[in-house]
């Protein structure tokens, strides 16, 4: 680092846990940028003050977990139209008087479904939780051609209204529920993803649902998390025949995606693979 060396962060709450700044110095070291990331708790209510200021700083690019994906939109100065849809952004990129935001969310979990042959089209889906990466969750199955989409959600009325959201949109595509209610599916084996923090290190035993009647309709299952690296979520789903994949593929290829954005760069293949092998190797310490 030097007196020239931009700076990107992550701001969430919590951010401890978090591989970014792993994926972002990697790509900065192998493309010869000279940027250093890091992560910043930001509490919600100071959420504004955080934007002003890394703008202030000139922090070229920030990534947004949660709590913060949907109610940082009322801090930026514009916003990708696709972001604007979804309701959610994850990446901010520094443009004059501010911050553009975009959501890289969406194209990394596409990216890990393809991956994964976790078929969406003409299929139903279920998913988990509804807040700012469902929400980008949702659309991208939607905009994939799913026949029908199950959102499970602890307060239903959340859940309501991404579905009334997503359904403006695609038509009738999408129905809430509520996390008990999963019975009012009809019976069948489905692609799941659980997009709670329910699960997230270091609360490894827990799943947003644990009737373990519910894993009887996992065809695969899919969680957001990455830590720990078989999360309950996916012990469960295996359990009941269904394979799992966490969220690390998803958190790899969302921040590439960001990545690319701040600097108007193509991350190769080869890069991609040496940092998700750096990524699970960190994980299993």
């Amino acid at each position: 680092m030097d007196a020239k060396t931009e700076l990107c962060c992550l701001i969430g709450n919590p951010v401890g846990h978090s591989l970014s700044p792993m994926i972002h110095n990697t790509l900065a070291e192998r493309l010869n940028i000279n940027m250093a990331y890091t992560a910043f708790k930001v509490e919600s209510d100071r959420l504004d003050d955080a934007i002003r200021g890394a703008y202030a700083l000139g922090i070229r690019g920030l990534n947004v977990t949660v709590p913060h994906k949907c109610d940082v939109i009322r801090s930026l100065v514009d916003i990708d139209e696709l972001a604007g849809h979804i309701g959610a952004v994850n990446t901010l990129v520094r443009v004059d008087g501010g911050y553009k935001g975009y959501n890289t969310d969406i194209i990394g979990l596409g990216r890990q479904l393809d991956e994964e042959n976790v078929v969406i089209k003409d299929n139903t889906v279920i998913i988990i939780g509804a807040g700012g990466a469902s929400k980008a969750i949702t659309y991208l199955c939607a905009s994939k051609g799913a026949a029908h989409i199950w959102v499970l959600n602890r307060s239903v009325d959340k859940a309501e209204a991404l579905a009334e959201e997503v359904n403006a949109h695609f038509g009738n595509v999408v129905s809430a529920l509520a996390l008990d209610e999963y019975k009012k599916i009809p019976k069948g084996k489905y692609p799941v993803i659980q997009t709670t923090s329910v699960g997230l290190f270091p609360a490894v035993d827990r799943a947003a649902i644990e009737d373990e009647g519910f894993y009887e309709y996992a065809l695969t299952g899919v969680d957001i998390i990455f830590n720990p690296a078989e999360t309950r979520f996916m012990k469960l789903c295996k359990k009941h025949g269904a394979p799992a994949h966490n969220g690390l593929k998803m958190l790899l290829y969302q921040g590439i995606a960001a990545f690319e954005l701040w600097y108007d760069v193509r991350v190769g293949s080869d890069a991609a693979d040496d940092i998700l092998m750096m990524m699970k190797k960190e994980l299993d310490k």
